[in-house]
């Protein structure tokens, strides 16, 4: 293809007209293997970084960016001379494989290596680290080559504000396809638009990423971590993977000051990074009106304030450890990290119904976080409260408004559907994963932290332990749910559906 512009309009394009039941094989080939040269970018990095610390391990990275630069090759020479419109259901398409095959050819450096020789721990701990879940299989982080740790924590990285949304910044080149990848890929409920061209809105977005993840470096080195250990945790922490460098995690450094940083940087990840741009422009008005930050915000200091209570009282903590325990464990469950510090299954078991609360509820719209996103949860609540007044005065009008906007009704019955269908897809998970084996909270506290990515479990699936013993089945199970969360369901489940593929 010599010209890159891929439009999205109705009007006739060379003779053919631009149905919206068109799957457009062609064009969807071609992007998917740009996309897999990004990629294979992403390992060369890596290959880089292995061999400034002279590892061995530089070769399994080069083969495969090889195997990437190739198959992109040949997806992009079939796809040369496509028609240029790209429908919704070709963005779902493309960013739907997009994901799997990151994951697929993304998870041959473990395999290659032999650091993770399973085909379905392989598989797991890529998806885990591209949709930021940071479940691990791994029990040797301590002694894994340096290049396979930064892998793990670009993985994360850029999975965090989007696969696509990171190319859409980085090569501009789909033009009016652009807004129907954006669309696809992006989580949440409402958008704010910065700019008229989704490039221009990719690039504010992750001005502001690079920015924080910069700062979040500089204060981690100040705190007394090395540069790579601040450089992939910072990683680890904007993307709100929750992957380490080392097996007890963020534990290993015993220091305030990191779990003090760590805390402020991953709440900032978990909101919305639209309002974070326009902060930088200096419009801060937004920002502190903001419905859905304050909520977020209420309920990570509620939720911190009830467990520190219960950790002063009930368990020997001084207060302000008890403080920055319980600040750090919620903030890496609220935003869905998966960082830790201490183990929160040994503390009073009514404290695990507030963590998992925070587990679904996540952070917030156009963030890194996943859950089902605190918008949802406040638009939910609003309508829960109208609806007693309506008992009362059933005549009476009264809209939903969030920020000043009256909410449509249809889009309140969207979220509705949404959360109804997300925790439908949580217990079926938690079934399946209850049918080969696990105990029900070890399978409820995977599920649900699958689908919200987050990253941390109960009982033998706990902080202190990996996935690693998990049966191969319920690995693939999981890595599913992971997937479907991460890209909010129905983008990734569409695809099973008669109704995608009917022409009408």
């Amino acid at each position: 293809m010599d010209q890159t512009t891929f439009d999205f309009t109705r009007k006739e394009n060379a003779g053919c007209p631009i149905l919206n039941n068109i799957i457009n094989s062609k064009l969807i080939a071609y992007v998917i293997g740009i996309l897999l040269w990004v990629e294979g970018g992403m390992l060369l990095c890596c290959m880089a970084v292995s061999l400034f610390y002279h590892e061995a391990s530089y070769v399994h990275f080069l083969y495969s960016a090889g195997i990437n630069l190739a198959i992109g090759g040949l997806l992009v020479l079939y796809g040369r001379g496509a028609k240029t419109w790209m429908t919704r259901r070709d963005g779902y398409c493309i960013v739907t494989l997009t994901w799997l095959m990151f994951t697929l050819l993304g998870m041959v450096p473990f395999l290659l290596s032999g650091e993770i020789p399973s085909v379905a721990g392989a598989f797991f701990e890529t998806m885990s680290g591209f949709t930021t879940t940071g479940f691990t299989v791994v029990d040797h982080l301590d002694t894994m080559p340096r290049g396979m740790l930064f892998w793990r924590a670009l993985t994360q990285w850029v999975g965090g504000l989007g696969i696509v949304c990171f190319t859409i910044a980085l090569l501009p080149i789909f033009g009016g396809g652009n807004l129907q990848l954006f669309s696809a890929e992006a989580t949440g409920v409402l958008h704010d638009k910065l700019h008229p061209k989704i490039s221009m809105t990719t690039k504010l977005i992750w001005t502001v990423y690079i920015i924080l993840t910069v700062a979040c470096v500089a204060l981690l080195w100040a705190g007394g971590m090395g540069w790579f250990d601040s450089i992939c945790h910072s990683f680890s922490i904007m993307g709100t993977g929750g992957y380490s460098t080392k097996q007890a995690s963020l534990a290993h450094w015993n220091s305030p000051f990191i779990e003090y940083v760590t805390s402020a940087f991953m709440i900032a990840a978990s909101l919305n990074f639209s309002l974070l741009v326009l902060c930088l422009q200096g419009k801060f008005g937004k920002f502190l009106r903001d419905g859905e930050t304050r909520w977020f915000m209420g309920s990570v200091l509620f939720i911190t304030l009830a467990i520190t209570a219960a950790l002063f009282l009930q368990r020997d903590y001084g207060l302000e450890e008890a403080f920055r325990k319980s600040l750090f464990q919620v903030a890496t469950i609220h935003t869905s990290c998966g960082l830790v510090t201490d183990d929160y299954t040994l503390w009073p078991q009514y404290t695990w119904f507030l963590l998992i609360f925070a587990m679904l509820a996540g952070g917030c719209t156009g963030s890194t976080a996943g859950g089902i996103k605190d918008m949802r949860i406040m638009l939910l609540f609003h309508a829960i409260k109208n609806q007693f007044k309506r008992l009362i005065h059933p005549n009476a009008v009264l809209p939903v408004r969030i920020n000043q906007h009256v909410i449509p009704q249809p889009l309140l019955n969207a979220v509705a559907t949404f959360t109804i269908f997300y925790l439908l897809c949580g217990m079926v998970g938690c079934f399946l994963l209850a049918l080969f084996g696990l105990d029900f909270l070890e399978a409820f506290t995977t599920s649900v932290s699958a689908m919200g990515n987050v990253g941390v479990g109960f009982g033998c699936y706990g902080p202190a332990y990996t996935m690693s013993a998990m049966p191969d089945i319920c690995q693939w199970i999981v890595s599913f749910q992971m997937f479907i969360g991460r890209l909010e369901l129905f983008s990734v489940l569409i695809l099973f559906s008669p109704v995608f593929w009917k022409e009408w």
